[in-house]
């Protein structure tokens, strides 16, 4: 059964679409590991058993009838519960929407479920997709299944649990300051946050709308194009959705990677106080390993970490304070301690603050794109070192050190994490592929050949 329920989404779709495998068995692999191990890992927060059984054995009815909808037909997946789930509750980990049972699909659940892929329910994310893992949020968090005394990373810390435990074959998370690479890092997954407006929010808790971008998480790059393939696409519901050319994403792997230029930012971690060893090392190997294939990699020199930090922090602040000030003012005691101070400091930001940061992101993203001249991509590390325990988490994280996923926030741009490998302790490592606006073709291209051509992708967690 874990056999099962560890295939990729690729695997498992080319053994339904030639009648080697049925949804039903796929699904019922997965349920018995949550059985088994979720009590240990709480990455669910409402499994939706049932549901998942009944639409498995619709997905076999209509592959045996020959009405196969495509790549995902039959495929299990998770909801970051963030996102709006017609007849299931959708809490944002919040004691504030504790009773929310929506009555329509998310626009992006909404393209899963007409691909015919099998919703297995919501997954844990922190409260908003902003607080913390703490005691006062209405489920026990989330934990990492390498090292299940530390944090799997958030805010979308289910997804990341789930994809690493077998427990579902790809997941939706969402990232407005690294919620999506922060858990695929460390949990070793693959987590591609899109271009910002190519897949719609429409349905999904905001948080920050002019950073707030949904997107897909699996085990691997090949598998987060599958599902690119079917979230990607505008939404006129949703101001902030791009007209993008449509494409096939899943179909530009095959290509080869060889003349590839990738800008190394290795100035962003690789100093005094920066990035483990390992994680030093690590990367230094993938890119030697990317070289091997046929890639050019130079070190490039890019804006400071802390200026994109700062520029992200003033806009997301003062973004989430907009948006939640009146519920924290009405019912501060229904968020999380940690969760409620983050939204009142937006309430200390200045309109000429807010503007005067929304003038530099526009220098950031020009200046960027200049550092980026002659170059397909940048790669750089994913996180720092080890994930955290869950001891005395900071109230605000974001003033100790930067976000290392947070320039390709503020830039827009799409970003792939790839694990390239486990440090001494037995921590993953991960390195960033970022390129250019509506370039996730080559993003996941070069991710997907690495994982080709590296051996991280064939080691899972031991529960």
């Amino acid at each position: 059964m874990s056999e099962l329920a560890f295939l990729t989404i690729a695997e498992a779709s080319a053994r339904l679409a030639r009648g080697a495998l049925k949804s039903a068995d796929l699904v019922e692999a997965c349920l018995a590991r949550i059985a088994k191990h979720d009590g240990k890992l709480n990455a669910f927060v409402t499994l939706t058993a049932d549901q998942a059984r009944a639409a498995a054995l619709q997905a076999d009815r209509e592959i045996g009838r020959g009405h196969r909808r495509g790549t995902l037909h039959g495929i299990p997946v998770g909801i970051k519960d963030i996102y709006e789930t017609a007849g299931v509750r959708t809490v944002g980990g919040s004691h504030l929407r504790i009773d929310h049972v929506p009555s329509v699909d998310a626009e992006t659940v909404a393209r899963l479920r007409a691909a015919g892929a099998v919703i297995m329910g919501k997954l844990a994310t922190h409260e908003f997709a902003t607080g913390a893992a703490t005691p006062d949020q209405p489920f026990p968090p989330a934990r990492n299944p390498w090292m299940p005394d530390r944090q799997p990373g958030g805010s979308s810390s289910g997804s990341g649990a789930a994809i690493a435990a077998g427990f579902c074959a790809g997941a939706m998370g969402s990232d407005t300051s690294g919620s999506i690479r922060n858990p695929a890092g460390w949990c070793a997954v693959s987590g591609l946050k899109p271009t910002y407006g190519l897949l719609s929010r429409r349905g999904v808790f905001p948080l920050a709308p002019s950073f707030d971008t949904v997107g897909p998480m699996a085990w691997t790059a090949e598998d987060c194009a599958l599902m690119l393939d079917v979230l990607a696409g505008h939404d006129p519901l949703d101001p902030a959705s791009a007209r993008s050319e449509p494409m096939v994403y899943s179909q530009s792997l095959a290509r080869p990677i060889t003349g590839t230029r990738i800008g190394l930012v290795k100035h962003w971690y690789a100093h005094e106080n920066g990035a483990s060893a390992d994680m030093v090392q690590g990367i230094d190997e993938a890119a030697r390993v990317l070289h091997g294939l046929g890639c050019v990699v130079e070190e490039i020199t890019l804006p400071a970490l802390l200026d994109y930090q700062a520029c992200a922090r003033f806009i997301i602040s003062s973004e989430t304070h907009s948006i939640y000030r009146r519920d924290v003012d009405r019912e501060p005691l229904k968020f999380g301690y940690t969760t409620r101070r983050r939204v009142q400091l937006g309430a200390f930001i200045t309109a000429e603050q807010y503007v005067n940061a929304t003038r530099f992101r526009r220098k950031l993203m020009l200046d960027t794109e200049t550092a980026m001249r002659g170059y397909d991509l940048v790669m750089t590390a994913n996180h720092w070192g080890p994930p955290e325990g869950f001891d005395n988490p900071p109230m605000f994280l974001f003033f100790g050190k930067p976000s290392l996923p947070n320039p390709f926030n503020v830039t827009g741009q799409p970003a792939l994490t790839v694990c390239c490998g486990f440090s001494a302790g037995g921590a993953p490592l991960a390195f960033q592929l970022a390129g250019r606006a509506f370039d996730e073709a080559t993003v996941l291209r070069v991710g997907a050949a690495y994982e080709r051509a590296t051996p991280w992708r064939d080691k899972r967690p031991v529960l």
